[in-house]
């Protein structure tokens, strides 16, 4: 799973990173607490890749309204080619989803959700897959995207049992159909010794809560 993330990095560098055409919409970065129907910066390629803004949180094509059923933040690499809401955007709407980290839970003594910061230890940025739909129901059409998660590595699941798709660079371009088929098989867990994680304190189970102190190591 993955319910919250953070995104240090300016628009200018996640141009170069990715090589892609910037709309001007893209929300407001560094971002320590990315939560759900925040709008998010996604890649995605047609003529080109360009970095656009999308809602986090997937909407089918049949809903209504936006919140006509569940918040679908999440789609599970295991079922996705075949859950009616996902297995067309997965076969033609796949797309990036850059950050610095993400956070997960793990649970403590009488039920508490303990936080924790999940990244590279060289700061370089994670990039989920993540798949894409236009939800064309209401005033505006509106892109929605969720993350790819898959069952956890050795490492994570001490803290949860599942975890993002995270992609390398030399993955990126399958992922987003530049180079034919076989995204299927990159939806693994990320290798062992991969990411790093650190106890965070308490104060980003509120998703109002903002600034770096988020980030920051909790000593024992």
């Amino acid at each position: 799973m993955c319910g919250r993330f953070s995104l240090l990095m300016p628009v200018d560098a996640m141009v170069q990173m990715f090589a892609a055409l910037p709309a001007n919409n893209l929300p407001v970065t560094p971002n320590y607490n990315i939560c759900p129907t925040n709008n998010v910066s996604a890649v995605i390629s047609g003529e080109g890749r360009r970095l656009v803004s999308m809602r986090w949180g997937f909407v089918p094509q049949w809903y209504k309204t936006s919140t006509d059923g569940p918040l679908l933040i999440n789609a599970r690499a295991e079922t996705l080619a075949e859950k009616p809401a996902f297995r067309d955007a997965c076969r033609s709407r796949r797309c990036l989803i850059p950050a610095t980290g993400f956070y997960e839970w793990s649970k403590g003594e009488g039920g508490a959700r303990l936080p924790w910061y999940i990244y590279r230890e060289d700061g370089t940025p994670v990039v989920f897959a993540g798949i894409w739909q236009r939800w064309d129901k209401g005033d505006a059409p509106m892109d929605t995207c969720a993350i790819v998660t898959t069952g956890a590595n050795g490492e994570m699941a001490a803290v949860h049992h599942r975890m993002p798709v995270i992609l390398p660079p030399d993955q990126w371009g399958l992922w987003l159909g530049e180079e034919g088929k076989g995204a299927a098989t990159l939806m693994r867990p990320a290798p062992e010794g991969a990411l790093c994680k650190h106890r965070v304190g308490m104060a980003v189970n509120s998703n109002k809560a903002q600034g770096p102190a988020l980030i920051e190591r909790l000593e024992p």
